[in-house]
């Protein structure tokens, strides 16, 4: 790894002229304003930057607050049904990315030209926290934050479907390691199975069918208008289910509610931050750390000691995962590198 080089540092700090500037210009020499002047400009996405160590020391921080989210999730889940820890962290969520809804202001964020997509990949993503939450109320947060690693794997498959993708042979047989690790976590047909394994694999599932709609607005919509959208789908979706499972929480409850929500938004936050200062083959070994960061936290709050099984399949799903990173960074020609991007539920 190497520090980026100096002409890039140099443009990180340099003052580049603004289409404001021209504006102001004009109207301080007397001429008259042209309609596209006198628009407001929109807002565009923030140049990626080549600074490898800031995105690493980002995404090794992301680890922290996402794994926080998890074992408090399976904290919660002793006492509050799935349905509702989810409703409580989406409610955050989107009480977090309200300043985004007010019309009028610098941080308005609502207006999309892909509604129903946005709206779709919003069910798709609560789609991935409410399974992985059920999961976490029966499996060892160790095996089911390993299984839910498994979804680059996914994203190479529904980018077939989806945006006709070609996939060779090596990225295939990348995958095939990762799902081999995720038999030999599960041990279907032994004593150690247990039927809510499948739910943190259809998490991971609907969690690379998230980053495939992400893929699919690359280039058109603003990272805030995307999570805007997901806070608003997962509250409105929520807020219609949870009367029916609802258990009056304690203020116990609510505050690590609250804290669920706080982390699991900043760790997404703090990802989003992460990409655009190094590609996903240079941060998928440090993301993988989550795994370290919620095997100690399992030890410390549950007494959960990942078993032996557990371990050598997680090595199989990260060395596929690996691999499908740097099978992306070779191609080259993907819209947005997102295929080593960790879940916020993993």
């Amino acid at each position: 790894m190497s520090p980026p080089p100096a002409a890039a540092a140099r443009l990180d700090s340099a003052s580049l002229p603004l289409p404001e500037n021209k504006a102001a210009a004009a109207r301080f020499a007397g001429a008259p304003l042209s309609s596209a002047e006198a628009r407001p400009a929109a807002r565009r996405a923030p140049a990626r930057a080549d600074q490898p160590f800031k995105g690493i020391a980002l995404i090794l921080l992301s680890t922290v607050f996402l794994g926080s989210s998890d074992v408090t999730s399976k904290y919660l889940s002793a006492t509050l049904p799935s349905v509702e820890i989810a409703w409580i962290r989406f409610l955050v969520f989107a009480i977090i990315m309200m300043p985004a809804m007010v019309p009028g202001t610098a941080l308005y964020s609502l207006r999309t030209g892909s509604a129903p997509l946005q709206l779709f990949r919003g069910a798709a993503l609560l789609g991935s926290s409410l399974l992985f939450i059920t999961g976490l109320r029966y499996l060892p947060i160790a095996a089911a934050s390993a299984t839910s690693f498994v979804s680059p794997l996914f994203v190479t498959a529904l980018s077939i479907i989806f945006l006709s993708e070609e996939v060779g042979r090596r990225r295939w047989l990348a995958t095939a390691t990762g799902l081999f690790g995720v038999l030999i976590i599960l041990r279907p047909g032994t004593s150690a199975f247990h039927v809510a394994a499948f739910l943190p694999i259809v998490s991971a599932l609907c969690w690379a069918a998230t980053l495939i709609m992400t893929r699919m607005m690359s280039g058109k919509e603003h990272s805030s208008t995307i999570m805007t959208y997901s806070s608003i789908a997962g509250v409105a979706i929520l807020t219609a289910m949870v009367p029916y499972v609802w258990v009056a929480p304690s203020w116990h409850d609510i505050l690590f509610g609250m804290l669920i929500g706080v982390a699991s938004t900043a760790g997404q936050w703090i990802v989003v931050l992460a990409f655009r200062y190094a590609d996903a083959s240079v941060l998928a070994p440090f993301s993988y750390t989550q795994l370290m960061w919620v095997s100690i936290l399992g030890f410390l709050v549950f007494g959960e000691v990942p078993d032996g099984w557990t371990i050598v399949g997680a090595s199989f799903i990260v060395a596929g995962g690996l691999y499908t990173a740097h099978r992306e960074r070779v191609r080259r020609s993907q819209l947005l590198d997102v295929a080593a991007e960790p879940s916020p539920n993993a």
